[in-house]
């Protein structure tokens, strides 16, 4: 996409405004979001990893040995160590870290589980499991009405779900 202001340079800052609304967007470069004065673009102002460990405050869960010890016994990267540079060492630091992960991630995403869009391609046994958990839901609702032969249906379904996530 090409800057709208200047139609030369790669769109890289994009802005939707709602007014009383009214929903407008705007696609522009960084150098005319700069002109225009409603971003202001400061090098070296800005560091992901900084922004990450504003996240970390180390709390955890009670029981939990103190964040400071915390340390992956794989590769030796301390919780410390992780909360400068925002970056695991070896995929054995998400169970290293896991009781501090937990309530970070409750604080950013209200959830530690993902229930966001599913890629058709690469999400197959995920959709499954969706599905499953849906037609479960379903199924506890039809029993509670006593709807039987539809709880049976979903029943049906709900196995051959099941055998094909288990085969």
């Amino acid at each position: 996409m090409i800057c709208q202001q200047c139609g030369k340079r790669p769109a890289t800052v994009h802005m939707t405004k709602i007014v009383n609304g009214q929903k407008s967007e705007r696609h522009l470069c960084e150098i005319c979001a700069n002109e225009s004065g409603e971003l202001q673009f400061v090098p070296g102002a800005f560091s992901f990893p900084n922004l990450l460990g504003s996240f970390f405050s180390g709390e955890a869960a009670p029981g939990v040995p103190q964040v400071q010890t915390l340390r992956c016994p794989t590769c030796g990267l301390t919780y410390q160590q992780f909360t400068q540079v925002s970056r695991f060492g070896c995929p054995n630091c998400y169970q290293a870290f896991d009781p501090v992960l937990d309530p970070m991630l409750r604080r950013i995403h209200g959830s530690t589980t993902h229930t966001g869009k599913v890629p058709r391609r690469g999400g197959g046994k995920l959709r499954v499991r969706r599905e499953l958990e849906h037609l479960k839901e379903q199924l506890r609702e039809k029993v509670r009405l006593e709807q039987f032969e539809e709880a049976a249906r979903l029943r049906d379904q709900i196995r051959a779900l099941e055998q094909q996530l288990g085969g």
